[in-house]
């Protein structure tokens, strides 16, 4: 299956050490090599970056590294396919454009019987389970909200009891994010942590890559990460349960 990575914060981040980490588990100590994506939000925009080369051969990842992007939400997803071929239209994130925010979407994971959902305003381009059901799901939202939602964090609320809708047709690991708010759903696997003063060092799993947060920090921040599988191996993560959901805010965990 493939791999997640989110990050909330409550100050434009750099992504830069978490997703080092992510990209050597696309061919080189992982299996996921069909293609990487990671979306930044900037402002009222977004950079995508997307390629269907293994991430840990990938110049344009190489980019992205030597490249410290900061923003306050980000998602990122390494592809072993399943369902589609490998083709850039197949790559993660996924993004949708919903009462004046980019949605943005990435799935881990393998769905089945799916195509019973009927899909009426949004459709997808690449032949994957998982943007046809990013394309559910922004359907669901297109009726629910007929004007422009005042509280989004119910918004996402909802979003949440949709993905449990999506997780009885198969195994639904998935981010969702507009930019303030990072819904991660966990059909299986999924884990997380919250970065705040007093920092520490941490160190990569998957590469000799370490980094004291307390030297590129200051004592107001608060960061966020969330990943398929812990990223580090002397800090503490939070395993999700199944069918359990956590939503952040800039950072902070509101559910």
């Amino acid at each position: 299956m493939c791999e997640l990575l989110g990050m909330s914060a409550n100050v434009p981040t750099d992504i830069v050490f978490s997703f080092t980490g992510l990209v050597q588990r696309g061919g080189k100590t992982g299996p996921h090599t069909d293609g990487w994506g990671i979306t930044f939000y900037e402002g009222k925009g977004c950079r995508t970056f997307k390629d269907p080369r293994p991430s840990a051969e990938s110049k344009i990842a190489n980019l992205v590294m030597d490249y410290p992007i900061k923003s306050c939400s980000v998602i990122s997803h390494i592809r072993q396919a399943n369902r589609g071929g490998i083709k850039l239209e197949n790559t993660h994130p996924f993004i949708r454009e919903f009462w004046g925010r980019h949605i943005t979407f990435a799935h881990n994971g393998q769905l089945s019987g799916y195509k019973k959902l009927r899909l009426s305003q949004f459709h997808p381009v690449g032949d994957t389970d998982s943007e046809f059901a990013f394309c559910w799901i922004m359907d669901q939202l297109k009726a629910r909200y007929k004007t422009k939602p005042r509280n989004w964090q119910s918004v996402f609320k909802y979003i949440a009891g949709l993905c449990k809708q999506l997780n009885q047709y198969g195994v639904f690991n998935a981010l969702i994010s507009d930019g303030e708010h990072l819904l991660a759903y966990c059909s299986n696997n999924l884990s997380w942590i919250t970065r705040r003063a007093p920092f520490g060092e941490a160190n990569l799993i998957d590469t000799e890559f370490n980094v004291n947060f307390n030297e590129v920090t200051t004592e107001n921040d608060i960061v966020t990460v969330i990943a398929t599988r812990p990223l580090t191996d002397n800090e503490c993560w939070t395993k999700l349960a199944p069918e359990e959901y956590v939503l952040f805010k800039l950072g902070v965990q509101i559910h």
